[in-house]
């Protein structure tokens, strides 16, 4: 009584249609780790893996600040 192919294309297809492409990966990897959480939390794992921060980009500082905002506001107060 498993799902047949085409109606596991239907599923998909629905998917597809209410979340759109866009937001399709982000759903996949929150359904991953609530899923991968889940499992830890019957294990009995206590320790939990250190969050990765994001590393900023170009236009960011160190400090995760938007340096072309910070230049445009030092900018426009000089004058």
């Amino acid at each position: 009584m498993g799902l047949k192919p085409m109606e596991i294309l239907l599923i998909m297809g629905a998917l597809l249609l209410l979340f759109g492409g866009s937001r399709l990966p982000q759903l996949g990897s929150s359904l991953g780790s609530a899923i991968r959480n889940f499992k830890r939390g019957f294990s009995g794992e206590e320790s939990a893996p250190e969050e990765k921060k994001p590393t900023p980009t170009f236009a960011e500082g160190s400090n995760g600040v938007d340096m072309k905002d910070a230049n445009a506001r030092s900018a426009s107060r000089q004058g």
